[in-house]
């Protein structure tokens, strides 16, 4: 296990001094405290992995710590000794949210045992917590037959058992995270899956969602903060729009993935990590590297292997599959039986062009779900407009104009807004989800982007 940072408390000089040598021989650092105030003043003030606590002290006992702790939402785990136990302080320890209790005289086997396990229990809990908000996600799965989703799984296969670095170039909406993932749990490796969207957090915040920081490392850094880097170790770690990443901060992951440490903000110790990364973005990279959005090194250590994902539209034949997926999954979530699809909505599904690919017939499907109140979807539940449309007869040297299917109203107010809806849909889509990066496409001010999303629900 790596060495953790320690703090001993109790009012026996002697027996701090023991715990000290005992912990430090196991490679640990350890501090000392004389009671329970002076145990808080550190903790408030430095970085600790574990607390060490004897029950009876003078100002603050043990029991008055752990929760004091508690109570400021620090779950560092505690070990709670004693030569004064009982069955009632033990069990009132425990609940308070002891990481262990034990009764004195002890050996020194027994408190090194105790500690491995409180830090071990410690990695398992942050990863559970972790593996949960992840698994609140839904993390769905491939759909589609068509040749190019064949030979995406034969590369995938390929390239999953090996630790090399992967790079996933795809349009938004096509599924790179999904990608990533089935790379990862085809590896084999033990450790989670970590994604980071580079794009979706301020470069200022950033460093210190993949680093961690330190208590005290800047404004608002109240406790420490275990970065993605080092959550992801063992593991993959997955770099979603990698070129919104800071060229400076770029130059840093760029020593973590040469020298495999990492080094938290307002720190200055280096934690060993064993990463593989995938990076993932919507752009051209070799453009970005020309255009300074990417570091040439970077992108170099990053591309050992490219997977390029599937447009939608370049896999039409895959859309029915898709569609009766997403159909299914809605009628869970909305606890119905699922619809039928018309055979002239689908023609309409099979035959649009899909700039905002799977993402985008996802949100379709949902949409219709929700509009739909019997058991077939027809074309009336699909966004006016959609097509594909045919052409109509026109003069020579006129422009083409596209016959619209007719509207079921010609009342103006419904079609300006969905037409509204569906353009700041894209415009998200195209940003990657950026308010602000979508509001320039769209021409509007962020404040204006961001009443209309409320207001049509795209949230």
């Amino acid at each position: 296990m790596t060495a953790k940072r320690i703090l001993v408390v109790d009012n026996e000089a002697k027996m701090r001094r023991i715990l000290e040598l005992s912990l430090r021989s196991l490679g640990h650092e350890v501090e000392q405290a004389g009671d329970g105030q002076e145990a808080l003043a550190m903790l408030d003030t430095g970085s600790f992995d574990l607390v060490l606590t004897d029950l009876r002290m003078p100002r603050l006992d043990g029991i008055g710590l752990l929760r004091a702790l508690r109570e400021a939402d620090n779950d560092i785990p505690v070990i709670v000794m004693t030569a004064y136990g009982t069955i009632e302080t033990a069990v009132a320890a425990m609940k308070i949210g002891a990481a262990d209790y034990i009764i004195r005289p002890f050996e020194m086997e027994t408190i090194e045992m105790a500690v491995s396990r409180a830090l071990t229990m410690q990695v398992v809990q942050r990863e559970n917590r972790f593996l949960k908000e992840e698994m609140s996600r839904g993390w769905g799965d491939f759909v589609g037959t068509s040749k190019p989703m064949q030979d995406l799984y034969d590369l995938l296969k390929q390239v999953a058992p090996t630790r090399s670095s992967v790079f996933i170039v795809g349009e938004t909406g096509t599924g790179k995270e999904l990608v990533a993932r089935a790379l990862h749990v085809a590896s084999g490796r033990s450790g989670l899956f970590v994604p980071i969207n580079c794009a979706a957090i301020p470069a200022e915040l950033l460093e210190s969602e993949l680093f961690g920081h330190v208590k005290g490392a800047f404004t608002g850094a109240l406790r420490d903060r275990v970065g993605k880097c080092e959550l992801a170790s063992g593991g993959t770690l997955f770099l979603d729009e990698i070129t919104e990443m800071p060229i400076g901060l770029q130059a840093k992951l760029l020593r973590v993935l040469q020298e495999g440490v990492i080094e938290k903000v307002g720190g200055n110790a280096v934690t060993p990590v064993d990463l593989r990364v995938v990076a993932a973005t919507n752009r051209d990279p070799q453009q970005s590297v020309d255009a300074g959005l990417l570091r040439r090194d970077l992108y170099f250590r990053l591309n050992v292997v490219r997977v390029d994902v599937p447009l939608l539209r370049d896999r039409h034949g895959d859309i029915p599959l898709l569609v009766e997926y997403f159909v299914h999954k809605y009628s869970v979530e909305l606890s119905r039986t699922p619809p039928r699809i018309s055979s002239d909505a689908m023609a309409i599904l099979e035959g649009y062009a899909w700039p905002g690919n799977v993402r985008e017939l996802e949100n379709l499907i949902e949409r219709a779900m929700v509009l739909c109140r019997g058991d077939l979807i027809t074309v009336a539940h699909l966004p006016v407009g959609l097509g594909p449309l045919p052409a109509v007869a026109k003069e020579p040297g006129a422009d083409p104009k596209p016959a619209s299917r007719a509207p079921d109203s010609l009342a103006l107010r419904p079609h300006v807004d969905e037409l509204e809806r569906h353009l700041i849909h894209e415009a998200l889509l195209q940003a990657g989800g950026n308010k602000a990066a979508a509001a320039r496409l769209l021409k509007i001010s962020e404040r204006a982007l961001w009443y209309k999303i409320k207001r049509y629900g795209l949230t």
